[in-house]
């Protein structure tokens, strides 16, 4: 047998099975990271359900003291109803989808803070056994959103990083695989706060 008539053949062999094994690690851990990214988006959502179905609770206790202003719970409803229809598909987060919800979710802290702010009017609410008990929960359950969406951050970037190095960049465009936005602070949270007595 002739060895050198099928050294050409092996040594083809050898470049495609090395090709096809290396294009194949670009792809399986892009796939990978991009469900570590889906896995810690989940795990935002759950922090802000959490939060939606405390503010549910939150609003019926605070509906209990009659009067009550209305115009800040009515705000705080619909800031939870606006929040809640904001969905993102999290095999393709965009920057403009994440803008969005993270706008929504921006304006149920935001009529929450206020609502917060109206109940110190009320004493009787203030000793509210249920309300002092929603109103704990409620800050604990803002810091798991804080580390939520941290967590997400760093899921995030080992996933961007990997597809947008080269020479992965030039395979992860043809895989499909594209950019995931990362959560930014809310507009304006570079000023101070203005602190009012």
């Amino acid at each position: 047998m002739d060895f050198k008539k099928f050294l050409p053949w092996i040594i083809i062999a050898v470049v495609v099975f090395a090709g096809y094994s290396w294009v194949k690690g670009i792809n399986n851990t892009a796939v990978t990271l991009g469900q570590d990214v889906e896995q810690s988006w989940g795990d935002v959502q759950t922090a802000y359900q959490r939060r939606n179905d405390l503010i549910g609770n939150l609003v019926n206790t605070v509906k209990g003291a009659a009067d009550f202003e209305k115009s800040t719970l009515t705000a705080v409803i619909e800031a939870r109803a606006k929040a809640t229809q904001t969905t993102i598909d999290p095999t393709n987060i965009t920057p403009e989808q994440l803008a969005a919800f993270n706008s929504a979710q921006s304006g149920v802290s935001s009529s929450l803070s206020r609502l917060l702010v109206t109940v110190e009017k009320y004493p009787d609410l203030k000793a509210n056994e249920n309300f002092l008990k929603l109103q704990d929960e409620l800050a604990s359950t803002e810091n798991q959103i804080l580390t939520a969406r941290t967590r997400f951050n760093e899921a995030a970037k080992p996933y961007n990083v990997h597809i947008k190095t080269f020479p992965n960049s030039l395979f992860a465009g043809m895989f499909g695989f594209k950019e995931k936005a990362y959560f930014n602070a809310v507009e304006g949270a570079d000023k101070p706060v203005e602190v009012k007595f």
